[in-house]
């Protein structure tokens, strides 16, 4: 029909050119002589500019009716692959993967246009059924047509087996440079599973300029890839650089600030991993952050004591914070403040460690009766089991009571030294 619908244009066009130059030369319609072994023919230029058009059109017709049952085959052959490839995907998504593996790799053998595509879901047909190395025929087959497809495809085969080096190393072809936006992606992840955080780190803002991935997703491996890179740093140096690098907002990111912290401990520098922590603190309240400070034994007691004091202010209701004043008041042989504040953070959930705290604190005092029950409580508060009560405390005089508590309403302890008898 396509055949028909040129051959009209084609009419149309001789008319309407015959037509135009009649207009034309309808004064003057000329003369031409052509002259071919001795044999004179002549006639006007309007027939002759006709007779060329005719002759235009007639070899058009020759032409396209010779290669007619080659453009017939080529139309077929497109037009097999595109169902075979439509066939095969269908046959991938609903998991028949050998006929979906056969649909695909003959639909890539029959037209070039739809090759990477459909090797590429032939890869993943042969992957789904088990077989890597058909897997990996198919890719291969791809050859260096498509370098960057095949190495993006190669990469993420290598990674879903956890092998990052096989990733990085078909990722690096020359062929495949510069890489798209996948494979950037791909390297990154590739980097971080080697241990090499930094060098995940270093390519986020080429993430975010090529719109790799989302940003939600760029801001979880941000996060990731900082406290990875703090945790690798080999010695304070590296570690201080690295931190200094950061954003300030990053730096008040949980994980981040644990990771310099642990690494900070681990190199000896005390004074600016607490630093790191209470300057978190103040910028944004984390309960986990607040339980790691509570839980530290360097520095100044009274310092860490002031800081706890504070933020149990701002908030009352923090089991972490109360954990930690309570062990700095164990440790100056405080077992009421102690015992107050864990009580506390019993109510508030504190869970396991403060019954365990608890229990210190009765044992110290020779009660074992209790201090075995807080135990008992210790194990049943990580099983999630009930907790029993502690039997009541005695009641205080209220006069005492009045005279000796602190700014958070917690009773003093007289201090054992001084046994003179109060008036």
């Amino acid at each position: 029909m396509s055949l028909l619908r040129a051959l009209l244009v084609w009419i149309v066009i001789a008319l309407l050119g015959a037509l135009a130059a009649q207009l034309l030369l309808s004064s003057d319609p000329g003369y031409v002589l052509v002259r071919h072994g001795g044999i004179d023919r002549s006639t006007t230029l309007v027939n002759a500019i006709a007779m060329a058009l005719g002759a235009l059109v007639l070899f058009w017709l020759v032409v396209s009716l010779i290669l007619l049952p080659f453009r017939s085959w080529g139309r077929y052959r497109e037009t097999r692959a595109q169902s075979r490839i439509g066939e095969g995907l269908d046959a991938l998504h609903q998991g028949h993967y050998t006929r979906a593996e056969k649909l695909l790799e003959q639909s890539a053998n029959e037209n070039p246009h739809y090759e990477p595509a459909a090797r590429l879901a032939a890869a993943q047909a042969a992957i789904a059924r088990g077989d890597a190395a058909a897997a990996r025929a198919h890719l291969d087959g791809l050859g260096d047509r498509h370098p960057a497809t095949r190495a993006i495809a190669l990469a993420e085969i290598a990674l879903r087996d956890e092998r990052p080096i096989d990733a990085l190393t078909a990722l690096d072809a020359p062929a495949a440079q510069p890489l798209p936006p996948r494979g950037l992606a791909l390297r990154a992840d590739a980097w971080a599973q080697t241990g090499h955080a930094a060098e995940a780190y270093g390519l986020l803002g080429a993430l975010r300029r090529q719109h790799a991935l989302p940003e939600a997703q760029l801001a979880v491996r941000e996060v990731r890839w900082a406290a990875a890179s703090l945790r690798e740093a080999a010695d304070a140096n590296v570690l201080a650089e690295r931190w200094e690098a950061l954003p300030k907002a990053l730096r008040t990111e949980t994980p981040v600030v644990l990771a310099y912290v642990d690494r900070a401990f681990a190199l000896g520098w005390h004074d600016a991993a607490l630093r790191s922590l209470e300057t978190a603190l103040d910028a944004r309240w984390d309960e986990q952050l607040a339980a790691r400070y509570a839980a530290l034994e360097v520095g100044d007691p009274e310092h860490r004591r002031a800081r706890l004091e504070r933020w149990l202010q701002a908030h009352p209701s923090s089991p972490a914070t109360m954990l930690g004043l309570a062990r700095l008041h164990h440790a100056r042989r405080d077992w009421t403040r102690g015992r107050e504040l864990l009580q506390r953070a019993v109510e508030q959930g504190a869970g396991s460690e403060a019954w365990v705290q608890l229990g210190d604190g009765y044992a110290a005092e020779g009660d074992e009766r209790n201090a075995r029950l807080c135990y008992a409580n210790a194990l049943r508060a990580a099983r999630n089991e009930p907790i029993v009560a502690l039997p009541s405390a005695p009641p205080v005089p209220p006069t005492v009571a009045a005279e000796h508590r602190d700014d958070h309403g917690l009773p003093h302890l007289r201090d054992p030294d001084d046994l003179t008898p109060r008036p």
